[in-house]
């Protein structure tokens, strides 16, 4: 999902705050139901709740690539206008006189964009709805497989399994992102269009990537990872002794009830469980250790999330990446970051042999550390794209506009220019314009990306011709601080994920056996939620 998300985007023409709540929907679904199916799947066969848990994302994932296949092949935004057996006297900028030649044509085609651009808006509504129902289906695999890992392994391997785990749920985005990168590189219309017809590359702006590609890739492995889980126990026939050691003990409160291992094979009586439901709740909330590492975890999420869905986009337009290199280099060499600092969080633990206390240190020392690494990448920013009407005046001076229409100034205002087309043109100077319009562009020779425009009246250097997509070139001090904000990155990620399953293991130890999945549960509810 994070690495389509500028591909969804440009698809289907809707806003970045739009594009957080669709990826945001994922924790709605979750939230609709995680309460219950963490204290009532407890109780039930737990494996089994996992695999139709499984069968749902399936669902969700196909959901979600649907529109492409009942949406309108992807039309990009051009200023250029075809006229009849020639390639020379394309009309980027159409002047008033020729505009009210055709002003009859041009309001048909108004009228049809207008169509056009109601059914792309209503496409995403799928999207939504799927994610939704992914994140319903995402709500059983956390709590209730973690709970039933803990009650049948060694108390002392317990950390460096569900560090494994961990580890493990990290390195799938790992090829989340690897797949959606090569989705990025192949156009969306694969298959459907002429791809010699397509006059734009991946690092164009306007390119959409096959991002309904990998939905199906991984909607279908989804589908397959249900039928293991179908055929588990609903407990294993050699669960951990009842022996737990004095230190766990002081942590939980009401610790006489660890006298006897709770049991998931009880008997499932729903009256009786609900009237247990918010006693358990409250006994839970009542715990100390509880409730201070559930307001640690929502401080360090309501970071990590904003910075982990961005930072690709971020990447791609901070930088001057390709859609495809962003997502390739999240893919191999951030995420695995965050994948060896939980494997190796679980292996020290183990290795160690480390309290509660231990752990809890720990977590604390390298939350510390990554925060103080992190105030680092203020020194790694870079000065913003030069786009004539937006950054910069057309004359290339810096500095805010205060008119009401920056982007129609003398050089294109006899032009019947679109102010939010983004056709972008760059000049020899490494201006950027926002279309060959609005950079007075009169003519045209040769297509595709090897077109070059001439007579731009706004192009005040050189000999007036402006060339296809974003100036890149003069942005070269970005490209020599890219590889130390890479570098960053990566550290300060495995430094902060170094604490990442102590902090779990502290999560789960501090609590009673027969509440683990409502707590894991509650936990996910609640640094979701908020």
């Amino acid at each position: 999902m994070k690495s389509t998300i500028t591909q969804l985007e440009r698809r289907f023409d809707i806003p970045s705050y739009l594009i957080g709540v669709i990826d945001g929907s994922f924790e709605i679904g979750n939230l609709l139901v995680i309460a219950f199916v963490s204290y009532f799947g407890a109780k039930l066969h737990r494996p089994k709740i996992i695999a139709i848990g499984c069968l749902l994302m399936s669902l969700g994932t196909f959901l979600i690539a649907l529109p492409h296949f009942i949406i309108d092949r992807y039309k990009f935004e051009s200023s250029v206008r075809s006229s009849v057996n020639s390639t020379n006297n394309l009309l980027p900028c159409m002047t008033i006189s020729s505009w009210m030649l055709s002003v009859g044509d041009h309001t048909s085609t108004v009228s049809d964009t207008g169509c056009e651009n109601e059914s792309r808006l209503s496409m995403w509504i799928y999207v939504l709805l799927g994610n939704i129902l992914r994140g319903i289906g995402e709500t059983p695999v956390q709590p209730l497989g973690i709970s039933y890992i803990d009650d049948h392994a060694p108390e002392d391997n317990a950390a460096i399994y569900i560090g494994c785990i961990q580890t493990v749920s990290v390195i799938g985005p790992v090829f989340g992102y690897l797949l959606g990168s090569l989705c990025a590189k192949i156009y969306v219309d694969i298959g459907f269009v002429n791809m010699e017809s397509v006059g734009i590359t991946p690092g164009d702006p306007r390119w959409v990537g096959a991002w309904w590609l990998g939905y199906l890739i991984t909607g279908t492995i989804t589908l397959i990872s249900a039928m293991p889980f179908w055929f588990l126990p609903k407990s294993l026939p050699e669960g951990r002794m009842s022996k737990y050691s004095p230190e766990r003990t002081r942590f939980i409160r009401g610790s006489s009830s660890l006298d006897h291992k709770y049991q998931a094979d009880d008997p499932a009586n729903f009256i009786e469980m609900a009237k247990d439901f918010l006693p358990s709740l409250r006994s839970l909330l009542a715990n100390p250790v509880y409730f201070l590492y559930l307001c640690v975890t929502v401080v360090q999420f309501n970071s990590l999330i904003g910075m982990v869905t961005y930072k690709p986009k971020y990447i791609e337009q901070h930088y001057g990446q390709t859609s495809a290199r962003a997502n390739f280099l999240m893919g191999v060499m951030n995420i695995p970051a965050v994948a060896f600092g939980m494997l190796l969080g679980g292996v020290l633990m183990k290795r160690l042999k480390l309290s509660i206390m231990g752990a809890a240190r720990l977590a604390l020392g390298t939350s510390l550390l990554g925060y103080f690494l992190s105030l680092l990448f203020f020194a790694l920013g870079c000065e913003n794209a030069k786009v004539a009407g937006i950054t910069v005046s057309y004359a290339g001076m810096e500095g805010a506009s205060y008119e009401k229409n920056p982007l129609f100034v003398n050089c294109n205002i006899n032009c019947v220019c679109s102010p939010t087309e983004w056709d972008p043109v760059c000049d020899v100077d490494g201006l950027t314009y926002v279309s060959p319009c609005l950079a007075g562009c009169r003519t045209s020779r040769g297509s595709g990306m090897d077109m070059v425009y001439e007579q731009c009246t706004c192009v005040t250097k050189g000999n007036q011709t402006a060339y296809p997509g974003q100036c890149r070139h003069h942005r070269e001090s970005c490209q020599q601080v890219f590889p130390y904000f890479l570098a960053l990155s990566v550290l300060t990620s495995f430094i902060i994920s170094l604490g990442g399953t102590p902090g779990y293991m502290l999560l789960i130890r501090c609590i009673k056996p027969e509440l683990k999945s409502l707590a894991l549960g509650f936990h996910t509810l609640t640094t979701r939620t908020l």
